[in-house]
């Protein structure tokens, strides 16, 4: 690993459990954005992070990152691509399609119904800052390796396979994304798949 990254690593992956809660996800953003570490880094490419008024922006050059797509199909510049989005390290997808509320009416039933769900989507030990270009094309992606896939984020050592529909982080970044999945199937009972849970268990060390 190299100088650098080893210590992202370290910057990374020294965050605390939380142990406050919040009855909503908008609540939990506006509680991280307020209170992040001045030596926070992006949870993908290892960025810095700028405060820009209330906004946080990500300093590309901090660590080569550049926009898999610069503009959108309008033309216009991916404004996602330079702020700051607060990730579900788990999806939302992943933990919300596990309860009964999401197959009666998906994402927004569950806001409305399910007081299990608003926790679990407010849990701020699941949360971790991303490129918003990057949160994006994660999307609900489950993570896995993947070896023959190219990095199309710069110097982002972040892989994402929109075939396959699997993203492959990088190493400084697996530890923190594999104590997420075992604290949320630890708390809320989170279902996770042997194959899922080898993979996991062996970037937890």
């Amino acid at each position: 690993m190299r100088p650098l990254f080893a210590l992202m690593a370290i910057l990374l992956l020294s965050l605390p459990t939380f142990g406050k809660e919040f009855s909503s996800f908008s609540q939990a953003k506006k509680y991280l954005n307020k209170t992040l570490p001045q030596d926070a880094t992006t949870l993908y490419c290892g960025c810095k992070i700028k405060r820009q008024g209330k906004k946080l922006i990500p300093d590309a050059n901090s660590c080569g990152y550049t926009p898999r797509k610069p503009y959108t199909h309008s033309g216009k510049p991916n404004s996602r691509a330079t702020r700051i989005e607060w990730e579900h390290i788990v999806s939302a997808w992943e933990f919300g399609h596990q309860l009964k509320c999401w197959q009666d009416g998906g994402r927004k039933n569950c806001r409305k119904v399910s007081a299990k769900f608003r926790k679990m989507e407010a849990d701020i030990n699941n949360l971790a800052p991303a490129i918003g270009e990057i949160n994006g094309d994660r999307s609900n992606y489950r993570f896995g390796v993947l070896p023959n896939t190219e990095y199309k984020h710069g110097a982002c050592l972040v892989k994402v396979n929109f075939k396959l529909r699997r993203v492959e982080p990088p190493n400084f970044a697996k530890k923190r994304i594999a104590d997420a999945y075992f604290y949320m199937q630890k708390t809320y009972g989170l279902k996770i798949s042997k194959k899922q849970q080898q993979l996991l268990t062996t970037w937890q060390k």
